[in-house]
């Protein structure tokens, strides 16, 4: 078997070290979250942020302030589907009244 030069052992990722695989997200799939979209993937889905995890959100547009329930989280983002108007565009009504 021939011997492969240059690849040393795998060494830890963006993190560094085997814990940071591991570290919880700050979502859960199945919950939902009030969330403002702050601009648009090339795909056209809305991209959010819930302490800098990127959700992509299909169906909405830059500036929309939506409730989202979540429905998948991968290891560098997750994904959501909007269920409603979010608090913080009723918030800022009542507010005004």
């Amino acid at each position: 078997m021939e011997e492969r030069r240059g690849f040393g052992p795998r060494r830890g990722g963006f993190r560094g070290g085997r814990e940071g695989r591991f570290i919880p997200k700050p979502v859960e799939v199945g919950r939902e979250y009030d969330v403002e979209i702050q601009e648009l993937s090339r795909r056209g889905e809305g991209i959010a942020r819930i302490q800098g995890l990127v959700i992509f959100v299909p169906n909405a547009k830059q500036g929309d302030h939506v409730k989202v329930k979540i429905i998948r989280i991968s290891r560098r983002f997750a994904e959501a589907e909007v269920v409603g108007k979010g608090e913080a565009e009723s918030e800022g009504t009542k507010k005004e009244e």
